[in-house]
C-alpha cells in the first residue's frame, strides 16, 4: 500500500467520508468528483479513492482532481487486491462518523447521498441502496437475480438487492466488519450478525457510460462460495 494522502489536517472534520474503490476508471473520475461536489453543498465531506491496482490513467486523473479539491484523498494499491480489501482500507482511513460506499463507474448517483445521511441520522447503522431498475446488460442482470435469490434462501434475508454497492454506514460498524475476499457482497448479513439497525433505500441505477464492467464468471463463483461460508456461520450462531 502506498498512501498518496498529503491533505493538511484541519480543525473542521468532515461529516461524511465517501469511500470509492476504483479499478481502471480514468474516464469517470472527473465527472464523478464534479457530481459529488454539486450534491454535497453545505456538507463537510471527504472522498477517499482507493486505486486498486489500475493499469490505465486512473491514478493520473485522481491526482488532477486532488489538485483542485483538498477534500480528496488517494490510497494506491500496487496490485489488484479486490473490493473488500479496498473498502476496509477506506474505512480505516475515514475521518467522518458516517461512511458512504459507492462505485466509481458513475452508475450510482451522488445526488442521493443526502438521503442516505438522513437515514443514518434517523437511527440506522447501515442503509443499503436498492436499485429500482438495473441499467446493465442481461449477462449481469440474470446472474445477479439468481445470486440474490440464493442469498435470500441461504442467508435468511429479505434484502432484494444484496449486490448494490451504494451504502451508508456508521463508521464504527464499517470498521468492525472485517471484509475480505468477496465478503463486501454480504455486508447486510454481516451487519445483522453485529446487531446493526439496517434499512433499505430505493436508488437510481444509471447506465455505464465509460469503461468496462469488472464483473465476470470467476467473481460469481467466488461470491457463491463465500455465500455458503456466511450461511455456515449463521447456522453456527
Amino acid at each position: 500500500l502506498i498512501d498518496m494522502d498529503d491533505v493538511d489536517s484541519t480543525e473542521s472534520k468532515p461529516e461524511v467520508s465517501i469511500v470509492i474503490p476504483v479499478l481502471n476508471e480514468e474516464e469517470n473520475i472527473a465527472p464523478l468528483v464534479t457530481e459529488i461536489d454539486d450534491a454535497l453543498i453545505g456538507i463537510r465531506w471527504e472522498v477517499i479513492f482507493i486505486d486498486d491496482g489500475s493499469i490505465d490513467g486512473t491514478l493520473g486523473e485522481l491526482k488532477k482532481a486532488k489538485q483542485n479539491r483538498e477534500q480528496i484523498r488517494i490510497l494506491r494499491l500496487k496490485r489488484n487486491w479486490g473490493k473488500s480489501t479496498a473498502m476496509m482500507l477506506g474505512f480505516e482511513a475515514a475521518e467522518a462518523p458516517i461512511c458512504i460506499t459507492m462505485d466509481g463507474d458513475l452508475q450510482d448517483n451522488p445526488a442521493e447521498i443526502p438521503a442516505f445521511l438522513e437515514a443514518i441520522n434517523a437511527g440506522s447503522d447501515l442503509v443499503c441502496g436498492q436499485r429500482n431498475k438495473r441499467r446493465d446488460g442481461i449477462s449481469k442482470r440474470w446472474p445477479s437475480k439468481i445470486y440474490n435469490m440464493l442469498a435470500r434462501r441461504l442467508l435468511r434475508t429479505e434484502m432484494k438487492d444484496m449486490n448494490c454497492g451504494f451504502k451508508a454506514y456508521d463508521t464504527r460498524l464499517a470498521r468492525s466488519l472485517n471484509l475480505y475476499g468477496d465478503m463486501h457482497r454480504f455486508v447486510p448479513v454481516l451487519a445483522r450478525m453485529e446487531g446493526a439497525v439496517i434499512t433499505g433505500l430505493s436508488v437510481e441505477h444509471r447506465p455505464r457510460r465509460h469503461g468496462q464492467s469488472k464483473y465476470g464468471a470467476a467473481r460469481l463463483i467466488r461470491g457463491i462460495l463465500d455465500m455458503f461460508t456466511i450461511a455456515f456461520l449463521l447456522s453456527f450462531l
